[in-house]
């Protein structure tokens, strides 16, 4: 099974890296764009997709601060 997981701050959560791509958009010219969120997406071939949320939680996110959501 091909498996996406999408990982991003959980609400509340500073987001630096949103943050510093809200505050450069006017400069580059693009405006009304506005809470910027950066997380990642991480694909993965997975024979046994009951793994997955195990591996989610252990080593692919930090579950202090990030939620991960596995996609289809």
């Amino acid at each position: 099974m091909r498996a996406r997981v999408l990982i991003r701050p959980k609400a509340g959560i500073l987001d630096p890296q949103g943050k510093a791509v809200e505050r450069a958009l006017p400069a580059l010219g693009f405006s009304g764009v506005s809470n910027v969120h950066v997380g990642r997406l991480v694909e993965l071939d997975c024979e046994d997709p009951s793994q997955l949320d195990r591996l989610c939680r252990e080593l692919l996110a930090n579950p202090l601060v990030e939620d991960y959501e596995v996609l289809a």
